[in-house]
This record gives C-alpha cells, structure tokens and sequence, in this order.
C-alpha cells in the first residue's frame, strides 16, 4: 500500500472511531457531521511527514481556509458593534484580535493541544502547547467548522469561544502589535513602510526558529526571532521601537 493510501485509510479510521474526537467536539461545541474534517484540522505536518504522506495532507489547506473566515467574522463583528470608528482603529483592532498569541490564549484552555497530532519528536518539544502551533491548529478547526456546516457555523463558534474576550485582549499590554504601531510610526514620519526579512531559520524542519530584521529606508532597524514568521516579524518591531524610546500600549 503507499504511504499516501495508508495515511488516508489512517485518518478515516480515526475519524470512524468517533469516540476518541468526542473531548474534542465537546470543547468546541459542535458535532461534526463529516469527522475526518476534524482530523485532518488536528492534523500538524510533521505527523503527516512522520506516516510518510505529504504536507498537502495535512491542516494547512483548512488553516488558509479557516484563516479567511475568521478575518471575515471578526471584521464584519467590527464593523456593526464600533460604529465610531475610523478604518485605521478598526484594522489595529482585528489584526490584535487574529494574532497567533490571541488564537493561542483562545485555544489552550479547552485543551485543543493535547488532542493535535505530531511527530514522537515534535510531541517531547511540547509542541501541543506552541503558540504558532496552537493558532495554525485553532485556525483550521475554524475552517473546518465552515466545511462542515457552513459560515454561520463558523461564525457561530466564533462568537461563542473569541468574540466574548475581545475587550480582555484588548487591554492586555502583552498582546500590543508591534508591526502596527510601527507602521504608523514610520508612516507619521513620512519614512514610507517598514520591510521585513528572514534572515536565516534555524534548528529541525518541526521545531523551525525564524531569525528576521526590519528595515525602513535600507537601514536596519530591529532585529527578531520566533517559531512562526509572525512572531519574529513582532519580536523585530518591538526591538525596532525600543530602539527609539517608543512604548506601545
């Protein structure tokens, strides 16, 4: 049999046992109608690498998918409950609300890390409870939830697990984005927009640590590190700031 067949005969017997997906379907509050959606969300690449099959077959499709609708409901959610905002207030607000650390902090206390399936190796790093891995994860069970039951489903899920925390995120210091307020930074100095670069990645294909810098006008401004690109983007933004005496609230 071929890698490719196993790996699909695998998860359709994961998601026919049904009964180990119940913790899951319960925390999320939706029964799924088709379960090997809900598999193939939990399902992180090295997993997927490590039974031979393809990164294709893994949650990152449903991620790229789940990723569209979040920005959709909490934009729309935005729009009708903050009828005197500008646009500019508005888009600070939901790109704090869909940041990896805030779909982390929504995910990690219904226990969604615990039920994600990775490699032996990326499982003994602790990777079930990685913020980069947390979101990507939350994201695609959000595209999941669409697939199976369509947007109100989605939207639904999303009013009941990240919409209620939205002003408590909103005042925690620790989750400020960093990328925002430089932007506008540099855009209030008329220096044009700031420009990201990885620079190198280091350590194993599971456990990739992302080394960026930030540069406005050719010049090197901050310099960052993190397991995804967008921590490390904000890791050098922060750096960027502080560099210049700036404190973001």
């Amino acid at each position: 049999m071929s890698p490719l067949r196993f790996l699909r005969r695998l998860v359709r017997r994961l998601a026919a046992a049904r009964h180990p997906l119940r913790p899951v379907e319960q925390a999320l509050g939706h029964v799924f109608a088709d379960p090997e959606l809900l598999v193939r969300a939990l399902s992180h690449r090295s997993w997927i690498n490590a039974q031979g099959g393809d990164s294709i077959d893994s949650n990152e499709r449903l991620e790229f998918l789940g990723d569209a609708v979040l920005d959709l409901v909490i934009t729309d959610h935005l729009f009708r409950t903050r009828p005197g905002e500008d646009e500019g207030k508005l888009s600070k607000i939901k790109s704090l609300v869909v940041s990896a650390k805030v779909l982390a902090e929504v995910a990690r206390p219904l226990g969604i890390g615990k039920y994600i399936l990775l490699s032996r190796s990326e499982e003994k790093a602790g990777g079930g409870e990685r913020e980069s891995i947390l979101a990507d994860a939350w994201e695609s069970i959000i595209g999941a939830i669409y697939l199976d039951a369509g947007y109100r489903a989605a939207e639904a899920f999303l009013h009941r697990t990240l919409v209620p925390r939205l002003d408590e995120f909103m005042e925690d210091a620790t989750l400020a984005n960093y990328k925002s307020a430089l932007l506008e930074y540099a855009q209030s100095k008329g220096i044009g927009a700031p420009r990201y670069e990885v620079e190198k990645t280091t350590g194993p294909e599971h456990g990739k640590k992302y080394h960026v810098r930030v540069q406005l006008q050719g010049e090197t401004w901050g310099k960052g590190a993190g397991l995804s690109k967008k921590d490390a983007e904000q890791a050098a933004a922060r750096k960027a700031l502080e560099g210049r005496g700036i404190t973001v609230t």
